[in-house]
């Protein structure tokens, strides 16, 4: 397998070089368009907003870090001040683990929109206890609205960088700065299966009853 990773690395370049200095042109400015869009981005963002999420089980308060996941930032805040989650739940929790919500409604009908956001996981956030990091498929650019909050040290979950077989990670983009204790609640309340889920949703739904900006003007 990394033999013909390697030959798939070499092709990949050669193909590249083939065209001439054309094609290289091209994937410089690409590259220097992206940075550029991401520098701005990051610009309008909030350094270290804080969010709270009310839920029926109490109130958890959030910082989270505009300076090293921006787009994940602006996309949140972009959900939080239009009243997305609302109403929404903690569909999946697991101790040990992790709480996960933003995406169902009560019945677990499903609330997510078509727009994804590129993954940021190699910002140097790790998936520690207390923090909060975006959820996903097998896509590693496919994160929406869900997001889950860590009760346990996860590194699993962080991205490796290796030649061939590195991996992407869940992209962590603040932390639980009041609240755990809520969070613990919510993780270790009694679930069974439900709707397209075979365990682990909680049986007495946990609604997320707003998620505001706080405001310590």
């Amino acid at each position: 397998m990394a033999a013909h990773g390697g030959l798939w690395y070499r092709a990949a370049f050669d193909f590249i070089d083939r065209p001439g200095r054309i094609m290289k042109r091209t994937l410089i400015t690409m590259l220097l368009v992206l940075s550029t869009t991401l520098a701005f981005a990051a610009d309008k963002v909030p350094a270290h907003p804080h969010i709270e999420i009310v839920t029926s089980l109490g109130s958890i308060k959030l910082e989270l870090d505009g300076k090293q996941a921006p787009i994940t930032v602006a996309h949140i805040l972009k959900l939080v001040d239009s009243g997305f989650y609302d109403g929404t739940i903690f569909h999946r929790v697991i101790p040990g683990f992790m709480a996960q919500g933003g995406g169902y409604t009560p019945g677990l009908k499903l609330k997510e929109k078509g727009e994804t956001i590129v993954n940021e996981s190699g910002n140097g956030m790790t998936n520690v206890r207390g923090t909060i990091a975006m959820a996903r498929t097998n896509d590693p650019h496919s994160a929406n609205s869900q997001f889950f909050i860590n009760v346990a040290d996860n590194d699993r979950l962080d991205p490796t960088k290796a030649p061939y077989n590195g991996r992407w990670g869940y992209t962590v983009f603040g932390s639980v700065i009041e609240g755990m204790d809520v969070v613990d609640a919510i993780v270790n309340s009694k679930t069974g299966p439900a709707g397209e889920f075979s365990r682990d949703v909680p049986i007495v739904p946990v609604i997320i009853k707003t998620i505001s900006r706080v405001s310590y003007e």
